[in-house]
């Protein structure tokens, strides 16, 4: 296959691991490496991708670096919030939701060159392997895909770093960088390694890179109101935003009152089990304010079958399955449900809480007070409620009359 191989299309994102990969390529395929760096809202100096793959010999004509914040904002993380997803009770998929996205531009990278291959930095335990090459199957399946950790005998971090400095990559430790094995986008940023490798052991607190404690969170509280459109969040206390804008904004806000650290034990796809760390202070914020807003526009029914949908759909995405027809039929469903989703939530944020204050729908709120009320109303029979009830009761009737213990 090696022989076979004339150009890749790298995820690059300019770190040691990437790069080492890159030389990698170039030795042992002997062919045109192609960087695609992806600029997600990972905070980092996207343009340091570029010097470092020039000065590993790449052509300049051949680094592609893309803003896809807005795209990833709109069409991944938005759509994933109409469903309230979330893995196993806790995980907000951060890392999940971005590789669909890199896979599918890679792919378009690979076409507009004439690549046949394309490359991961994913290790061969982990989900992302999973993520990239279902993404690059279902767009073009005729690429060869590269996964130097399958490959490769550099299994360790000495042999990284000792293959680092025989080549020539800079191993310099940038300033205020974690040693954490970390994964940064606009959604959140994940830790995994050292101290996190024993379940038992607490992270260490100098660990958290977005969020201030929530003990060192502001002592005052702060009130805030997310307006939404068809399921998705438009504006902050009025001001309308573009999806990356107010995401951006909410991360903001959440990392300053100590919002969306979590501490969690995962199954992985692969089988075995992860502990990892996450900071996702603003979809922190997003999930609580949309279930709040759902809560009067959605009616039991179509809430209620939402719920019972919610785990698969964010276990398609966990494991990789963003481009599967059953997630895009499961996204037709969600996104139906969200038409009548509009109106406006006041939270209040305060040292690690995201407390509900108030929601409100001027043209599609189900909440009636004539119905609702403990008052005198001239819509209700409470009558009525004893055949409901004794209809519902049918079938414990016979029952018992039939002398069925229960």
């Amino acid at each position: 296959m090696k022989k076979d191989v004339k150009k890749v299309v790298l995820a690059y994102s300019g770190g040691l691991d990437t790069s080492i990969i890159l030389k990698w390529l170039q030795d042992e395929y002997n062919c045109e490496v192609v960087t695609f760096t992806a600029d997600i809202g990972q905070a980092e100096e996207i343009e340091l991708a570029r010097k470092k793959a020039l000065d590993l010999g790449v052509k300049p004509e051949n680094i592609f670096i893309e803003d896809l914040k807005e795209e990833f904002a709109r069409d991944y993380i938005f759509p994933m919030f109409r469903a309230n997803a979330i893995y196993e009770g806790e995980y907000l998929l951060g890392t999940s939701i971005a590789r669909p996205l890199i896979a599918k531009k890679q792919a378009e990278i690979a076409k507009q060159v004439g690549a046949d291959g394309v490359s991961h930095g994913a290790t061969g335990k982990g989900n992302d392997q999973v993520r990239f090459e279902l993404g690059y199957y279902a767009f073009n399946s005729d690429l060869k895909i590269i996964a130097p950790w399958r490959e490769w005998d550099l299994n360790s971090r000495e042999k990284l770093l000792a293959y680092a400095e025989k080549n020539g990559i800079d191993i310099s430790k940038k300033k205020g960088k974690s040693p954490y094995s970390m994964d940064a986008n606009l959604l959140h940023i994940s830790y995994e390694g050292l101290v996190l490798e024993d379940p038992a052991l607490k992270p260490e607190d100098d660990m958290w890179r977005w969020t201030v404690s929530p003990k060192d969170a502001p002592d005052e509280s702060e009130i805030i109101t997310i307006g939404y459109e068809k399921g998705d969040p438009v504006s902050i206390n009025s001001k309308k935003m573009s999806p990356a804008e107010l995401l951006a904004e909410l991360n903001r806000l959440g990392a300053k009152h100590g919002i969306g650290r979590l501490d969690i034990a995962e199954n992985r796809y692969v089988g075995m089990k992860s502990r990892g760390c996450y900071e996702t202070p603003g979809g922190t914020i997003m999930l609580k304010a949309h279930r709040a807003i759902e809560s009067i526009t959605l009616d039991s029914g179509a809430a209620h079958l939402k719920d019972e949908l919610m785990p698969r759909y964010a276990e398609l995405i966990y494991n990789g399955y963003w481009w599967s027809s059953e997630r895009v039929m499961l996204q037709a469903a969600i996104d139906k449900s969200q038409e009548h989703v509009n109106g406006e939530v006041k939270l209040e944020l305060y040292k690690g809480n995201v407390i509900v204050l108030g929601r409100s729908s001027a043209t599609d709120s189900l909440f009636d007070e004539a119905y609702s009320t403990f008052e005198e109303d001239n819509v209700y029979d409470q009558k009525d409620a004893q055949g409901f009830i004794k209809l519902h009761a049918l079938r414990f009737i016979i029952a018992s009359k039939n002398g069925r213990k229960f």
